[in-house]
């Protein structure tokens, strides 16, 4: 039996809503500023479901996901169907002076062993990870905001 651990993380981010959201909701950019996710390709049939690879340390994890709700400029969620058991939302609030962006993120681990694992040190190393990946959002969707230009815009996959 698996028990579900949650993570959440956020960034205040100096850019509109509008261009915020439609930065996330190109899901196959987001290798751009999250480390450990290698590749994200949206079936072409069903647009919403994507292909996940997460490749760190030298293991490679894939998945398919399911967009299970979305609400223009305030929610986008998620479940796997296959793969890495996972499931999140990422969630958009407009403020005065731009946005706030929320991450969470749910993933299976095995009983026992898994909560100990979680405890020790795999619920740190998560929470560290995404909250870096949503700092290097918050400097890409400046950048972009800044350069709207794509071709002027470094694709390199954050190290």
């Amino acid at each position: 039996m698996s028990d579900w651990l949650e993570h959440s993380v956020y960034v205040d981010v100096d850019v509109p809503i509008d261009f915020v959201w439609s930065l996330w909701s190109d899901l196959e950019q987001m290798p751009r500023w999250m480390k450990w996710i290698d590749s994200v390709t949206v079936l072409a049939d069903k647009p919403e479901l994507s292909r996940w690879k997460l490749a760190t340390g030298g293991f490679e994890f894939s998945w398919l996901s399911r967009i299970t709700g979305i609400q223009t400029h305030q929610i986008i969620q998620w479940e796997s169907v296959d793969g890495l058991p996972n499931r999140g939302a990422i969630r958009f609030y407009d403020r005065k002076q731009g946005s706030t962006v929320k991450l969470t993120v749910g993933y299976a681990i095995p009983g026992l062993i898994g909560r100990l694992m979680d405890n020790l040190f795999l619920g740190q190393v998560v929470e560290s990870t995404l909250q870096a990946d949503m700092d290097r959002f918050r400097e890409y969707a400046i950048a972009a905001h800044a350069d709207p230009n794509p071709a002027t815009q470094n694709p390199a996959k954050p190290t």
